[in-house]
């Protein structure tokens, strides 16, 4: 599902039209989005948890040439699903 489908299901599924509900889409994205950054994370309970992890410096290996590179350090965005979720998923 694509961010486009999303709105067009949120706005089906409520009493709000496209452009409402696309501005709603957006502010939650970047409110996600600014959690992450800030280092704070996101929490939504049963659904999960969104935040940043930090990766080291270390020496990566180009498959194609096998040339060996430094790879510097840093911050990656995470996904951890909530029990509920995961319970949902797993019983499909």
């Amino acid at each position: 599902m694509k961010k486009t489908d999303l709105i067009v299901k949120l706005s089906e599924d409520s009493t709000l039209s496209k452009t409402e509900t696309k501005a709603c889409v957006d502010a939650i994205l970047a409110a996600l989005t600014e959690g992450i950054v800030s280092g704070e994370g996101v929490e939504v309970r049963g659904f999960g948890s969104f935040y940043r992890k930090h990766k080291k410096a270390r020496l990566g290996i180009n498959p194609k040439t096998k040339e060996r590179t430094q790879v510097e350090e840093k911050f990656m965005p995470f996904f951890k699903p909530g029990k509920t979720l995961r319970e949902v998923v797993n019983k499909n």
